[in-house]
This record gives structure tokens, sequence and C-alpha cells, in this order.
């Protein structure tokens, strides 16, 4: 998920107006991995640190990001199966973050990567999260920037009617326009909900070809029978890598009861709230979210 809100159009259009260089974010590489096909950009030298998007966004969210930390690091942006500029047309009945992690852990085996630390946003957060569970061995340290374990809103009163109003004010109705073939109105939709009414209308032509340009991701999500598939309370406290949570302090209440419950499971776990930041943290607050994460890698 994404939070677009109002304020920072601005940060986010900045972030993406232009088309990113080699000098930016290194050369785009293909590789074939599961039967599609994944676009990632290499920078820098040493321990790899690899980058994960969330929904309508792709490799080039983190322009900003993989300059400064290549000067330390092996950096690895990669867009996600269903995002610019991969190719994979058929979409999965069953798309969910399993697929999504099956996909980076073949990608860092690919790649030669072996143990990396791993950046994840939203629901590459997510994908994340369960590649550090499937394959421990692959993961050297894990950031986790407000991953969307939805199912845990299910089990407590609260998170119920969170999970209500957001499948039903928003999920379910992009989904469905997505299946009538109005792939405009679910965008619109989506914007409206983290946004505000008439807020798509007010963004830049440029900001809204971007969001097109991934938009089979979020068709993928929002059509999928299984977006959220479980992640057992118990697994994740088994996890030993260290676990950086970052957290926008204007986020999203269902993101705010989410991070509430992973918390106390990470038993090598620690959390930085990003006070003026939204779910949309590393557009809104790039140098605050940069700050806290090399911290964090150079201490592990």
């Amino acid at each position: 998920m994404i939070v677009l809100l109002s304020a920072v159009f601005t940060s986010h259009v900045l972030a993406q107006s232009a088309n990113p260089t080699e000098q930016q974010l290194g050369k785009l590489k293909r590789v074939r991995v599961n039967g599609v096909e994944l676009h990632y950009s290499e920078r820098g030298q040493g321990v790899p640190v690899i980058f994960v998007h969330g929904g309508l966004d792709d490799y080039r969210m983190w322009k900003a990001q993989v300059e400064p930390f290549a000067q330390h690091y092996r950096v690895i942006a990669y867009s996600r199966r269903y995002n610019y500029p991969n190719k994979n047309l058929h979409i999965r009945a069953d798309h969910s973050a399993l697929v999504e992690a099956d996909d980076l852990a073949a990608l860092i085996k690919k790649v030669n990567l072996e143990r990396v630390h791993v950046v994840g946003h939203s629901y590459g957060a997510f994908a994340a999260l369960f590649l550090a569970v499937k394959h421990p061995e692959l993961v050297r340290t894990l950031v986790l920037a407000e991953p969307p374990v939805l199912r845990w809103a299910q089990e407590k009163q609260e998170g119920r009617a969170l999970f209500d109003e957001f499948m039903g004010n928003m999920w379910r109705p992009a989904g469905e326009a997505f299946r009538r073939g109005e792939k405009e109105q679910a965008l619109r939709l989506t914007v409206k909900y983290f946004a505000g009414e008439g807020v798509f209308e007010q963004v830049p032509e440029e900001l809204r070809q971007y969001w097109a340009s991934n938009l089979r991701d979020w068709q993928a999500l929002t059509t999928s029978r299984d977006a959220f598939p479980e992640l057992r309370r118990e697994d994740v406290k088994s996890l030993k890598a260290p676990v950086l949570m970052l957290s926008g302090g204007r986020t999203l209440d269902i993101h705010k009861f989410v991070d509430a419950e992973l918390r106390p499971l990470l038993q090598n776990g620690e959390r930085v709230i990003i006070p003026d930041a939204s779910h949309d943290m590393w557009n809104e607050q790039p140098e605050a979210s940069r700050r806290a994460v090399r911290a964090f890698l150079a201490s592990h």
C-alpha cells in the first residue's frame, strides 16, 4: 500500500520526476527467475543491500537512496514482477507476498548475492518478511517499513474494524473496478481513499504516468484471491536476523495497529518512528529514513 497525502505530492514528484540516469541508479540489468523477468539496477561494492519497493512503485523510487548507500555497500534496487519495466503479462490469481518472496530469493541466488541486507517498504516489506521466514540463510538484516500483515488485524475487535474499513472502502472497490476493465477508476478510488476527494485531478500528469506504469502490480494485488496470506506469529518470533522497523508518525491507523502487533514478536528488533511522515516515509522524509537505516546497518 502507499499513502499519498496532499502534502507529499511535491516530494513524490521530485523523487520520480525524471527518468533516473545510470549514474544515479546504476546500470539497468535483467534476469529471468521463476518464469518471469525482473529488472534491477546495481551500484557500489561490498556487502549487498537490496531494496524492495511497495505498491504502485518500482525500482525508481529508490533513486535518492542508491548513491548514498552505494558509497559503502553493493546496492541492488529491483522491480517486483508486475512493476515497470518488467513485461510479465500473465497475472497469477493467487499473487501474493509469498510469490514475491520466492522471486526475491531466486533473484538473490541468481545474482550470487549470498546473505543480504534487505530494505523493504510496504508490500515489499511484507515480501521481505516472508523471505526472512522462508529463507533465513539469505538474510543478514531486515528493514521493514510498515509491512501490511493485515490478517493479524482480524484477530482483535479493534483490528477487525480497521480491516473491514480498509477492505470495504478501497481494496475491494478497486479490485472490482479492475475486473470491469476500469483501470483509471481503480486508481482514482485508491488515491481518493489515501489522499482525499479531488486529489487525483490535481496531481501532475508525470506522477499519474508513473502510477499507470505500475498499475499491473496494483491489479494483481487487489484482484488476488489471497493478497494477504497468513504469516504465523511463531515464525516471526523465531527470526534470528536483526530487524529494524520504520514507522511513520502520521501513518494510517491500520498500519499503526499492525506495527504494534509486530514489534513484540521481534527478538532481535528495534523500531524508529519517523515523526513527520506517513506510510510513504521514504518519499516524505528520505534523509531521516536513510539516517535510521544507515545507522542500523553500520551496527550489524
